[in-house]
């Protein structure tokens, strides 16, 4: 089991966990896990301030729309952390970031088109979680809302 895992657990999560080896492109993960690519979760960390993050859920068919996240955040300004700061504000390396089991407990935004089964990332490279969409939005107390093209 991972972080992510636990942190499922702890949240009351239903899920399945997926174990393939390394993938080269979110296609390949999407067809080891079985799934469409929009069913495989993107969680993408992002920086405000200096340290104020939020993870962004993105269906892996699409992309951030970056001036509707600045919008909905009230905000004229949005970076991504290079890797070294993702490590240090998730826990994670790039590739395997989750807001299940981060170090910290950063506010979680997820597209309004991520519903039903679904699968997020597990924490490490090659793990993937199985679960119910709405579920995990309610267990991480996410911010649904339209922030994709």
């Amino acid at each position: 089991m991972t972080k992510a895992t636990d942190a499922a657990d702890q949240l009351g999560l239903t899920y399945e966990v997926t174990r393939h080896g390394r993938v080269n492109s979110l296609e390949e993960a999407a067809a080891a896990r079985g799934i469409e690519p929009a069913r495989l979760i993107k969680t993408i960390v992002v920086r405000l301030s200096d340290d104020d993050y939020r993870f962004v859920l993105v269906p892996g068919d699409r992309e951030i729309a970056w001036p509707k996240l600045r919008t909905l955040l009230g905000v004229n300004r949005i970076s991504m952390p290079d890797k070294d700061t993702a490590f240090d504000v998730t826990g994670y390396v790039r590739g395997t970031i989750t807001p299940l089991g981060s170090t910290r407990d950063w506010p979680v935004i997820a597209d309004e088109r991520i519903t039903g089964t679904i699968s997020i990332g597990g924490g490490d490279h090659g793990v993937g979680i199985t679960v119910d969409a709405e579920a995990l939005t309610k267990a991480l107390n996410a911010t649904v809302a339209d922030v994709t093209d």
